[in-house]
């Protein structure tokens, strides 16, 4: 099932969901994405062997899930739950091309997160992106040595977004991870003076209100505002966010792996203005949730869930990740079941729509 192209009362979802090869060429001197980044992004998972090596065999498999399966035709690569920073440059590179390579023709977009403690690594992994043809590259504020104010963050923004000109730029604002805590809608107030390629906004926080005025004071720039709170995705609809990539707030894991037909069927309904169709979606996916939080829940355990609803292997995640136990994986395969949210064959066909 595909998802839907909006028009929301903000004016800000578009139609669009051809091939990645469709549309407009990119500016070898300005950014010009094809289309608007919009809906729903799934932030991939690194699949791994049990050795620990990422295991790249898999990734064709994964995205005709994603497509077929779930409805999702953009992707995050190398974010937070693709553990991209436990990752070494070289592995970040190959990962990167394997999932431009085997999307080609069947994803819409492809934005690789690069952002890195190193400015040159991060510069690097810029260029890399728009040498193998990526969507967009996306930064996340440096976290060891951080930036104590808006401009010396913007500064470190610009470098990185400088080594990659033609690529669309977007800002991953992600403070519970990184300890940054500068305001999204401060670091929007003037970015475009300074960093001309910038398109929009990954905003994984709570703070409705700091995302509500990246909505309001920015209205006339077009800029994407992917809201990445799973749970909260409904209420930062009604607050103008143009699209969503998958992660729970504190646990950081996308669920739009494994619930993205789901959260299509959400969209939808706001789409269609029926927002008690839209609520009831938004109370089903927050039960999951939920219930997977209770139990103990982050990259681990979302590597073992979409390994049992998907079918495909996930593999452990990498140290200093622990894998998620085999007692984790028993309790959420009975759970999903006695919550009627899918069945065995649901469980063998990789399908989360039995939640009504």
């Amino acid at each position: 099932m595909d998802g839907p192209g909006w028009t929301d009362p903000h004016g800000v979802w578009a139609e669009g969901r051809g091939g990645r090869d469709s549309g407009t060429l990119v500016s070898s001197s300005m950014a010009s994405p094809k289309k608007k980044l919009q809906g729903l992004v799934a932030a991939t998972i690194t699949p791994m062997t049990e050795h620990g090596e990422i295991n790249f065999s898999v990734i064709g498999q994964y995205v005709d899930y994603l497509v077929e399966e779930q409805g999702v035709k953009n992707i995050f690569v190398n974010g937070t739950t693709g553990e991209g920073l436990s990752l070494s440059i070289s592995e970040r590179r190959r990962v990167a091309e394997e999932w431009v390579t085997k999307g080609r023709n069947k994803l819409d977009q492809i934005v690789i997160h690069v952002g890195a403690l190193s400015l040159k690594e991060s510069q690097e992994l810029a260029q890399h992106a728009a040498d193998i043809g990526a969507d967009g590259i996306a930064v996340i504020a440096p976290f060891f040595l951080k930036p104590w104010n808006k401009d010396v963050l913007i500064n470190f923004l610009k470098e990185v977004a400088a080594a990659a000109p033609a690529l669309p730029f977007y800002y991953y604002h992600i403070p519970a991870l990184t300890g940054v805590k500068i305001r999204a809608e401060e670091v929007l107030d003037g970015i475009q003076e300074k960093i001309p390629t910038f398109q929009g906004l990954k905003f994984s926080d709570t703070d409705l209100l700091d995302f509500g005025q990246c909505v309001d004071q920015n209205r006339q720039r077009q800029f994407a505002f992917l809201f990445g709170v799973d749970e909260q995705l409904l209420s930062a609809l009604v607050m103008g966010a143009t699209g969503a990539v998958g992660r729970m707030c504190c646990f950081l894991s996308s669920t739009y792996n494994y619930l993205g037909k789901k959260t299509n069927q959400m969209l939808e309904a706001f789409e269609r203005k029926d927002f008690s169709s839209a609520l009831n979606h938004q109370f089903c996916i927050q039960r999951f949730i939920n219930f997977v939080v209770k139990l103990g829940f982050g990259v681990s355990q979302t590597k073992a869930i979409m390994t049992l609803v998907s079918g495909i292997p996930m593999g452990p995640p990498r140290l200093p990740l622990q894998k998620a136990s085999r007692e984790f994986t028993d309790n959420a395969e009975a759970k999903l079941r006695s919550l009627d949210f899918l069945s065995f064959n649901d469980l063998k066909d990789g399908n989360l729509g039995a939640c009504s």
